[in-house]
């Protein structure tokens, strides 16, 4: 079942989207790896990037995250070996900077993955810091000697973006051990000293300004200090977003802080833009046991905790990401929950971001590396651009259609992606509008809000059940605007068979 837009709003929409990019507008992360390969050495690369940007404005997105792109020893470069630099299976700084101007016509930014909670155990800060004690690069990371620390080399800490048995490691090179959060390939960087605070500033300062990136999702950022020391991390998000902002003032920076709302909300003043992984799993549990309303309380409440914070914030939503199964595996591979996810995503507030291939059902599951397959572009036999890095376990031509087929379907899951992104880039209370809730209560299935912004009032009703719901349409509501399902209306009441959704508007 494909998505219905009126024919009222259809005509509305030729005029060229307002871009409400970073409140409100559309991020596309892309794995370049990949994505698109373009010399044939089976890996993506940045002018694979730039050769398909196209398809990320026809999409409809207002930005680009690229996951790391810097020289490292690993398949996903989250363990960096030099931060002034493009790896080289991905091309040329040239390439980049190329990639950059391209973008930036389209009206397209750019954000890259910033990981500095560690480097790589191969970066040249590590090997002089093996070295000794009295080694100049020492103190750029946390070393102990093996006895204050031995009640913790054998302690397994879990927490909720991290399962690693070990946070102390041992080079082999005598009683000091080096303390690294994720895995001893990833050394932490030692943020108390004030070389190291400034060797980050450097390379901020770098990207900003000598290459001319428009902001970074900066990895691990809840890590720079331990978890006992919260107000560490927070003042150090806060003095690097003061110098980045000396380059930039309209810096964009997003965080990774995977955590309770209660421990991600005062990373804000330094990160004024967080992921809302409460939104992503939320959504999931909304959609399999059919509770309608659990993601509009659950967001109303983030929302309102946040701004309490500050009111300058940037709710980054997310379906799914690098880090997640694939969404479509959430949901049981059923489309209609899928088609309804995505219409749910792009009706709430915030600044939807969209994992690359989620727009055409790709499918994964962990290991991670499976969650990171390959972009269909074409019949096998005609996608010369395919990545081959990898042979694909879930995203195959016998579970995924290529895109070109899918644009050609108007009720694809690619058509549904544009056509609600247009929706959403041509609605400002979609986009920027607030959340309301109904006085009124319904069956625990329905999902019903609306977005406010000036006089504009759009009113949202979602049937996340497998029964049929029936719903009385809210006063003020005089022209529908878009339907997802099979949806009956007689006068003001409107019947919602499994997973459909309409939308009206009050103009």
């Amino acid at each position: 079942m494909g998505l219905a837009i009126s024919t009222a709003c259809e005509n509305k929409q030729e005029t060229i989207p307002e871009n409400y990019w970073p409140n409100g507008g559309v991020t596309y992360e892309i794995f370049v790896q990949s994505f698109y390969d373009t010399n044939g050495d089976g890996i993506g690369d940045i002018n694979g990037v730039t050769a398909k940007l196209d398809h990320v404005t026809e999409l409809g997105a207002n930005a680009i995250w690229l996951m790391p792109i810097m020289p490292s020893p690993s398949y996903h470069k989250y363990d960096v070996t030099d931060y002034k630099s493009i790896h080289s299976d991905y091309g040329t700084m040239d390439d980049f900077k190329k990639l950059l101007t391209e973008a930036h016509k389209k009206d397209l930014k750019i954000v890259i993955d910033l990981i500095i909670n560690h480097s790589s155990s191969q970066h040249p800060w590590f090997i002089e810091s093996k070295k000794g004690r009295d080694n100049p690069y020492r103190d750029y990371y946390v070393w102990a000697q093996k006895d204050t620390i031995a009640q913790y080399i054998e302690k397994k800490k879990i927490t909720l973006d991290s399962d690693n048995i070990r946070q102390w490691h041992d080079p082999g090179l005598g009683e000091d051990y080096y303390y690294g959060f994720f895995y001893g390939g990833m050394p932490d960087l030692n943020f108390d000293n004030p070389k190291v605070r400034e060797e980050i500033f450097e390379i901020g300062r770098f990207w900003l300004e000598e290459v001319g990136v428009d902001g970074f999702r900066l990895d691990a950022a809840k890590h720079i200090y331990p978890d006992e020391r919260a107000k560490d991390n927070h003042e150090f998000w806060k003095e690097f977003r003061e110098e980045m902002i000396k380059i930039n003032p309209e810096i964009y920076l997003v965080g990774e802080v995977y955590d309770q709302k209660e421990v991600v909300a005062p990373f804000l003043p330094g990160l004024p833009a967080l992921f809302n992984f409460d939104f992503h799993y939320t959504l999931i549990e909304a959609l399999n046991e059919e509770n309608g309303m659990i993601l509009v309380e659950k967001e109303k409440e983030v929302l309102e905790y946040y701004s309490d914070i500050t009111s300058d914030f940037i709710d980054a939503t997310i379906s799914s990401n690098h880090d997640q199964p694939r969404l479509l595996n959430e949901l049981d591979s059923d489309p209609e929950k899928y088609k309804q996810a995505i219409a749910i995503l792009m009706t709430m507030p915030g600044a939807p971001y969209i994992y690359y291939g989620e727009e055409i059902g790709m499918l994964g599951l962990k290991p991670d590396e499976q969650i990171r397959e390959p972009f269909l572009w074409e019949v096998i036999e005609k996608d010369k651009g395919r990545a081959t890095w990898i042979d694909p376990i879930y995203s195959t031509d016998q579970t995924v259609t290529p895109l070109a087929l899918q644009k050609d379907d108007p009720s694809s899951f690619f058509n549904h992606y544009k056509g609600l992104i247009k929706l959403r880039n041509s609605t400002p209370a979609l986009a920027k509008g607030s959340l309301e809730l109904p006085e009124t209560s319904y069956g625990k299935s329905v999902m019903v809000f609306s977005r406010k912004l000036g006089d504009q009032e759009v009113f949202v009703i979602h049937n996340l059940g497998s029964q049929v719901e029936e719903v009385v349409l809210p006063e003020g509501a005089n022209q529908e605007i878009f339907e997802l399902g099979n949806i009956e209306k007689t006068g003001n009441k409107i019947r919602l068979e499994k997973n459909s959704s309409i939308i009206w508007k009050n103009y």
